[in-house]
């Protein structure tokens, strides 16, 4: 079994070999540390109203598809139905757990920490291994945020699946009679709507906003016409009743709150998506649009479950007249299509992070922007996540039974979150540590209350993320640990710059022309490729450059600092190009530049060596036999690191090492 070399080093946290004579190289079109905070500081429009609409809030937007009937459920049916006062608790439990869940503690703290002007779980833990000293506290950093990526790719399973099945479910109330398409036309949206990928979504996504908008107006138009018959449903905006129902019901509503927690999901989406709109987009949106129109909605759901207990086999879709329930169907499709599009895509940059962190092998990454780069494609992760969906719609059927699948992976997130932000908080904003446990306290023992509340529901589907999410994890330490132990041993196999170099005038070594670019992981140290070059073929270039390629922990490089050259010989160069986790690389691009610093590179004649490595157990072996065999089988799979780089195939030359783990 073979793997393609992995030129990319472990995360050096931001620092970087150098030695004196460095001379920095400037690239015109280097990003630039602080862009992201004139975007955050720049006037609030409709346009970027619109766009957080659109992409931000589609998933926490269609919650109340399935929210309140679920949590309902949990106490009353319609044979059995709940109590006014019950309805009353529960309508106050999920205004309470949007205001201290999504407004307090994401809009008004969580998002204050952004790492160069980007959010969410890997920003965050990378903030937070960046301002510990200590080697024990980082890895269990990364533990913690590698544990919160991992659900939230559960969350980006369960979600389409739900929210997708939640819409099409209206057809139960439109036309009963054909309630039995439901499953088959859930199949075909997911089906075009993971197909439609590869397309991109910068046209779709210009029609996101205003569909979005028409959606909020919708829900908050049915819900003032619900709340203007029973009124008295205003009064559990009161955290009384809330109290009331805990207290009275105890268990059952430790229950209830495993159901409450799902009006809360999409919450890491406003931190998430930080980066691409600037927290006060999200800010402004959320506190004077977003937030009253889900509140009006579930509050006109209670109302009516106040006048009508029938009405629970679909609150929702019974808030509307008949004669409105088909729109109404085909604009709740259309929103929950949007809120699916917008966890895919951002389970797309969190792939990109977790890979150019080396937490995942290298995968096929398609740009559908030519002036957009955070609008990529993964065909192998997207096709991941649609039979992953598949599954779910044709085993459990029904956006209730989902329900029970989907607490898990987004309160374990925010478990997550609560934990990194508790060191963020402390060591970068200089919270005092009383301050910091009474806030951050707070927030993880209501969170973990709410993942407890859920852990009940393993049995009947809240298994489900957590296999995800134990199965990921499992997958990204075992890479990162086999490629750990690739660098080790080529560490201990190598032969120093400085060594060759003095060798290098008496070797009698035949000079041809060209330029030949050598990749290798550790600057220090000579490409195995180079001294397999010289075995077999007895020649070097006269032109020769020894590259690295160090990912940072990190959004983006530093302006000036993108890439540093340093002549070690005649015509013999090391040179180091650093990328951020929210960058993608592109080699001969960067390279480009060398001529501005005197250094003469044509893309057109350069050579590409590599190293193509054939990884075998050792006499003593440091892993496992199945984790060895899980492995090879990545490495096997991984993209070649010439095509992530974006060298030309027809450039690179390629050179077979055996290597011992």
């Amino acid at each position: 079994m073979t793997d393609r070399p992995d030129m990319t080093p472990a995360p050096d946290h931001g620092s970087s070999p150098t030695t004196p004579g460095d001379e920095v190289l400037k690239r015109g079109k280097a990003r630039e540390f602080g862009a992201e905070d004139h975007r955050k500081s720049a006037p609030v429009g409709a346009a970027a109203l619109l766009g957080v609409l659109g992409v931000v809030y589609g998933d926490i937007g269609t919650s109340p598809l399935y929210a309140l009937q679920a949590s309902v459920e949990i106490v009353g049916s319609t044979k059995y139905p709940a109590q006014p006062w019950e309805i009353m608790g529960i309508e106050s439990l999920i205004f309470w757990a949007l205001m201290l869940i999504v407004t307090l503690k994401y809009v008004l703290l969580v998002m204050r920490a952004d790492h160069d002007g980007e959010g969410g779980i890997i920003a965050l833990m990378s903030l937070a291994q960046r301002v510990c000293k200590s080697p024990k506290f980082r890895w269990i950093f990364g533990i913690v945020g590698i544990g919160g990526a991992c659900l939230f790719f559960g969350d980006g399973i369960i979600t389409p699946a739900i929210s997708v099945l939640s819409a099409v479910e209206g057809i139960e109330v439109s036309v009963p009679s054909a309630s039995h398409i439901i499953i088959p036309v859930a199949i075909i949206i997911l089906i075009a709507l993971f197909s439609a990928q590869a397309l991109g979504t910068g046209t779709i996504g210009r029609a996101f906003g205003p569909i979005m908008l028409v959606w909020f107006i919708t829900m908050a138009f049915l819900g003032v016409n619900s709340i203007i018959h029973t009124p008295r449903i205003l009064l559990a905006l009161s955290p009384y009743y809330a109290a009331q129902f805990v207290f009275y019901h105890g268990w059952l509503a430790f229950i209830a709150l495993g159901s409450v927690v799902l009006s809360v999901t999409g919450a890491e989406a406003l931190y998430a998506d930080m980066g691409h709109f600037g927290r006060s987009p999200i800010r402004y949106a959320w506190v004077f649009f977003v937030l009253p129109a889900l509140t009006l909605n579930y509050l006109g759901q209670g109302a009516l479950l106040l006048r009508n207990p029938a009405a629970l086999q679909n609150p929702f879709y019974h808030l509307a007249p008949h004669w409105a329930q088909i729109p109404l169907l085909l604009l709740a499709t259309m929103a929950t299509v949007i809120a699916s599009q917008a966890g895919i895509s951002g389970g797309f940059s969190l792939c990109r992070q977790l890979i150019q962190l080396g937490y995942l092998p290298r995968m096929r990454i398609t740009h559908t922007n030519a002036e957009e780069e955070a609008q990529i494609y993964l065909p192998v992760f997207n096709w991941m996540l649609a039979m992953g969906a598949l599954l779910l719609v044709v085993s459990f059927r029904s956006s209730s039974a989902l329900a029970a699948a989907y607490g898990i992976a987004v309160t374990g997130t925010f478990m997550c979150t609560a934990v990194l932000a508790m060191v963020v908080f402390r060591r970068v904003f200089n919270w005092s540590a009383p301050v910091v446990g009474i806030v951050f306290g707070f927030f993880f023992l209501s969170d973990s209350t709410f993942f407890a509340a859920n852990v009940l529901k393993i049995p009947d589907g809240g298994w489900v993320p957590l296999a995800i999410g134990v199965s990921a994890t499992i997958l990204m330490t075992t890479w990162k640990r086999g490629r750990g132990l690739i660098r080790a041993r080529q560490q201990a196999d190598s032969l120093p710059v400085a060594s060759f170099l003095a060798r290098l005038p008496q070797s009698r070594t035949l000079r041809v022309p060209g330029m030949a670019v050598f990749l290798t992981a550790n600057p220090d140290t000579v490409p195995t490729c180079l001294l397999h070059n010289l075995k077999h073929n007895k020649v070097l270039h006269d032109h020769v450059l020894f590259v690295t390629v160090e990912n940072l922990d990190q959004p983006e490089a530093e302006r000036g600092h993108r890439a540093m050259v340093q002549e070690l010989a005649p015509n013999i160069h090391r040179v180091i190009v650093r990328y951020g986790f929210m960058e993608m690389p592109n080699l001969p691009r960067a390279l480009e530049e060398l001529n501005a610093t005197g250094v003469e590179f044509d893309a057109i004649q350069a050579s590409y060596f590599v190293s193509r490595e054939l990884v075998v157990r050792s006499t003593v072996p440091k892993m496992s036999l199945w984790r060895m065999w899980l492995f090879l089988l990545m490495a096997r799979n991984a993209v070649p690191s010439t095509e992530f780089f974006r060298i030309p195939p027809d450039r690179v030359v390629e050179l077979g090492v055996r290597i011992a783990i």
